[in-house]
């Protein structure tokens, strides 16, 4: 099938003492570990949706700064084939709030199926995360 609209999404990389946020996730039962973010949702401008989803996600304020990737190649959806992505990626800070993680992948704590890891910038791979535009992302980090 060919994708007939685009789905646009936007995920913060959060990097503190030298390690970037990454979310382990189940939807639509599928594993993932992905970058902190989400759907573009119509009348909201890129930056809001970032920040709405730390806000919703993480229960914490951030402040986006610089653009550090966007997808400037075809990528379908993994969840539906009908959707082109769109991918943007902007570097976040912390302002306000106090990020609950675990060192054990995919270790929910609630009935929520996610939960937030931070992984050592001197030891990423492309393995650590699931879909292709946030494994390009990854080599971005490492180089």
């Amino acid at each position: 099938m060919i994708p007939s609209c685009f789905n646009i999404r936007v995920y913060g990389v959060l990097i503190q003492a030298g390690k970037v946020l990454v979310t382990d996730e189940v939807r639509s039962g599928i594993r993932m570990t992905k970058f902190p973010g989400g759907g573009l949702e119509f009348g909201e401008g890129i930056k809001e949706c970032l920040i709405r989803e730390f806000k919703e996600e993480l229960n914490v304020t951030v402040e986006v700064q610089n653009l550090f990737y966007i997808n400037d190649f075809y990528q379908v959806s993994s969840f539906n084939e009908q959707q082109q992505l769109v991918s943007i990626y902007y570097k976040v800070v912390l302002k306000k709030g106090e990020i609950k993680t675990t060192e054990i992948p995919f270790l929910f704590e609630t009935n929520e199926p996610q939960c937030f890891r931070w992984l050592k910038l001197n030891e990423l791979s492309r393995d650590d995360v699931t879909f292709p535009i946030d494994k390009i992302v990854i080599e971005k980090l490492i180089n």
